[in-house]
C-alpha cells in the first residue's frame, strides 16, 4: 500500500497536470479511480482542492449536452443552460450571447453554423471545414475546375471581398457602439446628471443591430438561392439605414 505522504504527492500532481479525472490507481494493474472523498481525506492544500474542485465543475459541464460555458472572449466563468428554444443563451453574468450547437465565439444569426465553418480558397474556389480542414464536399476535383473558372474565380474573389469588408465595417461599428454605450454608462453615475437609461437602451440596441448586419453578409455570401439572397438584401438594407440614423 502507498503511504498518505506518496497518495498526496502523486494526486497533487495529477490535479496540477489536469489528469485527475481519468487518473487511476499507481499501483500495477488497479484501475480503480479515487472518490472524491478519499482525495479530501489526502490533499489538505486549499489551492489544489480549489483546482480538483474546478476540474469535477469542468467536467461535468462538457458531460452535460445542456451545458456549456460562456464564450465571451473576454472572459467569463458562467455556465449557460440551454432552454429548449433555439441555439442561442444570453449569459446572465455578462449579456455575451453564445451559440449552443457550434464552436464560433458568439451567437451569429441570421448565418447559419455551417456558414461559420465553410471557407472557400478565393485561388481555386475549394471548399473546406476551417475546424478540422477536411474538404466540405466529398472530393475536390468532382464539384470544382480550377482551370476552367479563372473568371469565375476572379468574380468569387471580389465578392468575397466585398462581403468581407461589410462584414468587417459593421463588427467595428459595433464596437464603437459597445464603447459609446461604456462612456455613457459612465457618465450616468455623476451626481448632477439626469438618467440617461434611454441613451444606453439606443446603444445596446444599435450594438445588436450592428451584429446582424454582420452576420447577414455572411448569410448572404454562402446563400445560394437567389431569390432568397434578394429578400434579405433587402431587408438589410433597410436595417442599415435606420441603424445609420440611430
Amino acid at each position: 500500500l502507498l503511504s498518505q505522504p506518496c497518495w498526496n504527492e502523486y494526486l497533487t500532481t495529477r490535479i496540477e497536470q489536469n489528469m485527475v479525472l481519468s487518473c487511476t490507481c499507481p499501483i500495477s494493474e488497479c484501475r480503480a479511480q479515487p472518490t472524491t472523498a478519499f482525495i479530501y481525506s489526502i490533499v489538505f492544500s486549499k489551492e489544489i482542492i480549489a483546482k480538483y474542485e474546478k476540474a469535477l465543475l469542468r467536467g461535468y459541464v462538457e458531460c452535460c449536452s445542456n451545458l456549456t460555458w460562456c464564450t465571451n472572449p473576454q472572459g467569463c466563468d458562467q455556465i449557460l443552460l440551454k432552454d429548449g428554444l433555439g441555439y442561442e443563451a444570453a449569459c446572465s453574468k455578462c449579456s455575451w450571447i453564445s451559440c449552443f450547437n457550434c464552436n464560433f465565439p458568439e451567437a451569429h444569426y441570421p448565418a447559419s453554423c455551417s456558414h461559420m465553418s465553410h471557407m472557400t480558397c478565393a485561388k481555386c474556389n475549394h471548399g473546406f471545414c476551417w475546424r478540422c480542414l477536411k474538404p466540405w464536399r466529398p472530393t475536390h476535383k468532382d464539384y470544382y475546375n480550377c482551370s476552367a473558372m479563372v473568371s469565375k474565380a476572379a468574380w468569387q474573389e471580389k465578392r468575397f471581398q466585398d462581403y468581407n469588408e461589410r462584414c468587417t465595417f459593421h463588427h467595428h461599428a459595433r464596437e464603437f457602439a459597445m464603447g459609446l454605450r461604456n462612456r455613457v454608462s459612465s457618465i450616468s453615475e455623476m451626481p448632477k446628471i439626469r438618467t440617461l437609461t434611454f441613451v444606453l437602451h439606443a446603444c445596446k440596441v444599435l450594438e445588436q443591430a450592428r451584429k446582424v448586419l454582420a452576420y447577414s453578409c455572411v448569410y448572404s455570401y454562402y446563400n445560394q438561392d437567389t431569390e432568397s439572397t434578394d429578400i434579405v438584401e433587402q431587408q438589410t438594407e433597410s436595417l442599415e439605414l435606420h441603424t445609420n440614423a440611430l
